[in-house]
Parts: structure tokens; sequence; C-alpha cells
């Protein structure tokens, strides 16, 4: 059988490109970067170019960012070490009520500490305004952090609006741009962004490394203690190998970004145009502008979507039902119940995600076989 993956948006396969670059780090350069000696030195320095790199794709300065184990370890040590280190009695935070449960079950850990949060909603196509945000604002509110594009419907939030006026009032705003990273060109200094969650696993670089950026002069306290790793703000070992294939991606992001963008579109309007467009069984979840170029989510009617993606899989063709992390849950998304999606709607729901080696051959194969199981799972004769 020949599969198909198109749930990029969960994981990207590994660049070749990015292999190359770990290599010696898995095998003959295995020394500790905090080691003086010639092994030692050699490690740090890939760790000090994977920096460079991953800060140039931002245009900030290597200094101002943190190496982490991925995004939620990243939005963890943003919110939590922003309030550790500048509000640790409490105050007003505001988020949305469609951000990714890294986000969003840190904000429900800190209500149960006595911090006070407004779950800001969004409009009926998944975005929040500013205006909305503005509402939200009192005397008391000291954290903004609201997701750059969603990771289930792909829709793109008014980030420089918001960071606009967090900066006016002077807020702290973060952003966690994990699924954003790779199509949208991000710049934190000039967007009124204070911290920034990005991570590799997205970009066609390994798993189990991300990066925090914070602005230079922020405080942002540490929750693991030990060593003086990553400025004091995330002790232990660096992960060399995988933070120098995050570097080897951000370089090569920057470098084919539009084309990616371009080719990403062109896919998943042909999904749009040739499966869901005038069909009255399938609901697309979101709008078709201020989306994400590679991700188009749908609901079914009459289709349970565990079903659904177990019949697709068996037929070689790998989505996913909205979040990757959630995988399993049984409960409808909390992102589609924060859009008002009708019931019928929100337990079927499936997200194509397609990535830079996914083919228009592989798109039209895969709407076949979407139709075809369809068909199938409503009763309808092929």
């Amino acid at each position: 059988m020949e599969r198909i993956y198109l749930d990029n948006a969960a994981a990207t396969p590994l660049d070749p490109r990015v292999l190359d670059v770990m290599m010696p780090y898995l095998t003959t350069a295995y020394g500790n970067p905090s080691s003086l000696h010639y092994f030692g030195q050699q490690a740090r320095a890939a760790v000090q170019t994977a920096r460079s790199q991953v800060a140039h794709c931002l245009g900030v300065k290597g200094e101002d960012l943190v190496f982490t184990s991925g995004g939620t370890e990243a939005d963890n040590l943003a919110i939590l070490g922003f309030l550790r280190a500048n509000f640790p009695d409490g105050g007003h935070l505001i988020t949305t009520a469609v951000e990714h449960h890294a986000v969003l079950r840190t904000f429900q850990a800190l209500e149960q500490k006595g911090y006070d949060v407004t779950y800001v909603p969004v409009e009926a196509d998944g975005r929040v305004t500013a205006d909305a945000v503005a509402q939200a604002l009192r005397d008391d509110t000291v954290l903004i952090s609201v997701m750059y594009a969603n990771n289930e419907t792909g829709m793109v939030q008014p980030v420089d609006a918001i960071g606009a006026l967090a900066r006016q009032k002077g807020i702290a705003f973060h952003v966690d741009a994990v699924q954003a990273f790779g199509y949208v060109p991000i710049r934190p200094l000039e967007q009124g962004i204070d911290m920034l969650t990005v991570c590799s696993h997205k970009i066609y670089g390994p798993k189990g490394v991300g990066a925090l950026y914070i602005r230079h002069g922020l405080q942002v306290a540490a929750e693991a203690y030990g060593g003086p790793q990553e400025h004091r703000l995330r002790a232990g070992t660096e992960n060399v190998a995988a933070i120098a294939g995050f570097g080897k991606a951000a370089e090569l992001l920057e470098a084919e970004r539009n084309d990616r963008v371009l080719a990403a579109r062109r896919l998943t309007d042909a999904v749009y145009e040739r499966l869901i467009k005038g069909d009255a069984r399938f609901h697309l979840n979101g709008r078709r502008n201020h989306v994400l170029p590679n991700i188009i989510d749908f609901s079914v009617d009459g289709v349970d979507s565990a079903i659904l993606l177990i019949a697709l899989d068996l037929q070689g063709l790998a989505v996913s039902a909205g979040s990757a992390c959630e995988a399993g849950a049984v409960e409808a998304s909390h992102v589609l119940q924060a859009m008002g999606i009708e019931e019928k709607w929100l337990r079927s729901s499936i997200r194509l995600s397609v990535g830079k080696e996914n083919t228009l051959d592989e798109i039209k194969r895969a709407v076949a076989i979407i139709g075809d199981a369809v068909r199938k799972s409503r009763g309808e004769s092929l």
C-alpha cells in the first residue's frame, strides 16, 4: 500500500539536510557543551550556531532565546516564569478560548492558585478580535497570551493589533507561534511580542526541541534548578543534536518559506474545491482566508471522526481529528465549541495538513479515498 501522509501539523518528516547536520552530534561529536575541553567546545559551538540560526529567522538576538524540550515547555516557562518573577501573588490574565492545551491548562491551573483569568471568546470563524481583547482589559491585567495560529483550524489571529494594544498599555504579551512558525514571517520586535514560543518538529526538524524568545530586559524566573544552562532558565545538559537540527531547519525555513506557502496553498485549495465546496455533507471549520496555507479543517455530516480516521488509515491515508496532543479524546473539540459549531458537526471534524513533500496527485487520491469512506460510513452507494 502506498501511504499518504497529510498530518504535517502534528509532525513533519525530518529533512535529510537536517539529519546530516545532526549526525556528528549523535556519533563522534559527543562532548558536553559545558565542558571546557575540545569535545565540549565543539558541542557548545553547535548550540550557539543553532541559536543564531533560529534567532535570525525571527529577527531577534540569539542571547534572547532559550532552548527547551518543545512548545509545551516553552509555553509553561513563558507564562509561569513571567508570573513567578513579576507577579507571584496574583493578577488578571487574558487568553482566548481556543488556545492549545499547553496554554489553556496552564491558565486553568493558575486560576486554582488565585489568579483571575479572562478567556476571550472568538468569532464564528475562530478568530478573536483586538476589540474583544481590549474590552477584557482591567487595571490589574498583567499578561496576555494569544496563539498566532490555531493548531486545529489554522485560523490566524490578529497578533499585530493585540501586540500594539499590549505595548500601549504596558502589559506583557506572549504568543504561541508553534503552528504559525513554518508559514508566517514572525518579527517579535516589530509586533509588540514580549515572549514567543516556537518548536522544531513543525518545520522539518527533530522532535523534542523548541525555543522561547524573551524580550531583552523582561524578567522570567526558572522553575527547574540546577546548572547555568540557557541563561539559568533551563537547567540540564543541552540536547545538542536536536538543537543543531532545529537550527538547520530554521535556516532552511527562512530560505524556502515563500515556496512552501505557495505549494501548500495550492494543495489545500484543491481539497476545498474538489471535496468540500458546494457539498452539504461537509462543513468548513473556519474560513479560507486568514488561515494558514497548510491546514484545512472540516466536519462530515453523520460520520464520527474516530471511525472515519480508522477507515482512512486502513486505506493508507493519515489525517487527524484535530490536535495530535488530544488524539483519542472522546470529548468534542474545545476549539469548535468555542466557535459555536452546531452539535452535529462537533464530533465529526477532520484536519488535513499538507507539507512540502506532498503532491497534487496525492491530494487527488486523498480526496477520492475520503469521498469513498464518507459514502460508505453514511450508507450511500459507491
